[in-house]
């Protein structure tokens, strides 16, 4: 391909590069994490929160957040949900995917420096908020007091093992883990999110909250952050969920006058609450 040609590729949004698959992790029964490399190196350097269209072909393509990034490759944690989700968890390493990106804003980087963060997700929702908490261990220095609540609906069904008890400790953020329901080997807090969340009573002063799970945790926890005072200029969240094309063509994203793929997919519940009722 001429240099003209290459250029001329990688300038359109809608042209994926060719990628490969070159690690494989499994997470849970049902969650994969997928390192992607292209031959030339990393696709692309997204910012945390930002996401990436993954294609397979014959198959399909969609949204998913970037997870992590290394220095040549990028990372998707990617639960069974469907079709390409189905696919997807059938390949092994070394097989060819489509990859283009990065699409959104991701996380205000700026408004974060020097507070304390206090990050809540839920099973897979914890995916699009590692790449900022990797972020934030990286520039420890940054940032305030760092708090992890996480909840699974299993021990089983925990993402990231070894960041949750190991890595991201070690990198001086509190973690705190809980079930749904215990096994015999768990040894942790049983309970569900918003009520352990009510339980560790983090106070509101100077902190920022990021939030992400499934829509009836993410309800119930703001309950529980009203209940703390927590004020919804302090919250975030990422409607990623929403984004379809990436680039505000095919109109499937807007709340309004908002395009979730053009102005977010990150906004504070204060935006949120401006937003119509069907969020």
């Amino acid at each position: 391909m001429s240099v003209k040609g290459k250029s001329a590729r990688l300038l359109d949004p809608l042209v994926p590069q060719k990628g490969k698959i070159i690690k494989i992790v499994d997470e849970t029964p049902d969650i994969k994490t997928f390192y992607i490399t292209t031959d030339e190196g990393k696709p692309f350097s997204p910012a945390p929160g930002q996401l990436a269209m993954l294609s397979l072909f014959n198959v399909g393509e969609a949204m998913f957040s970037v997870t992590s990034q290394g220095e040549e490759h990028l990372e998707f944690s990617i639960k069974k949900t469907g079709v390409l989700t189905d696919a997807l968890h059938e390949v092994d390493e070394g097989q060819v995917i489509g990859i283009r990106g990065p699409y959104g804003n991701g996380f205000p980087l700026e408004m974060l420096k020097g507070k304390d963060i206090l990050f809540i997700a839920g099973g897979i929702g914890l995916a699009p908020v590692r790449s900022l908490i990797n972020f934030c261990v990286h520039s420890r220095q940054d940032y305030g007091d760092l708090q992890l609540v996480y909840g699974s609906r299993t021990p089983e069904d925990l993402c990231f093992k070894e960041d949750l008890f190991s890595r991201w400790p070690q990198g001086g953020i509190n973690v705190d883990v809980t079930v749904d329901r215990g096994d015999e080997g768990w040894k942790g807090h049983v309970g569900f999110v918003p009520a352990y969340l009510e339980e560790l009573s983090p106070v509101p002063v100077g902190k920022i909250v990021v939030v992400c799970g499934p829509p009836i945790m993410i309800k119930l926890v703001m309950q529980s952050l009203d209940k703390m005072q927590y004020d919804h200029e302090q919250i975030i969240t990422t409607l990623e969920k929403r984004m379809k094309c990436g680039i505000g063509k095919c109109g499937r994203c807007n709340m309004g006058s908002v395009y979730i793929c053009l102005d977010g997919p990150v906004f504070t519940m204060s935006q949120l609450d401006c937003m119509p009722a069907e969020l």
